[in-house]
């Protein structure tokens, strides 16, 4: 998916990235949170404004701790990410 790689390419200088895209999204989410891995960026249908124009350009955004979810403009999503790990 050509939306996920641009967002692996913008992360990757700054953080280390998995990129996963076999199996259920739930299955994908236990297999990081075995693992560890604090957050998880999820690229879907509203990402690609196939659902919902006006989420385009936005991705979920797991927390492991809290399982928190969230919408989050691709744009914003680096700095938000860097804050949180920091």
């Amino acid at each position: 998916m050509a939306k996920a790689k641009q967002i692996l390419n913008l992360l990757r200088p700054h953080m280390f990235v998995f990129y996963d895209e076999s199996g259920a999204i739930g299955r994908r989410y236990r297999r990081q949170d075995e693992i560890g891995t604090p957050f998880c960026v999820t690229v879907d249908f509203e990402t690609l404004g196939e659902k919902q124009s006006d989420l385009r350009d936005t991705v979920t955004l797991r927390e492991r701790d809290s399982m928190k979810q969230e919408r989050v403009k691709i744009s914003d999503l680096l700095e938000l990410l860097l804050l949180r790990i920091a």
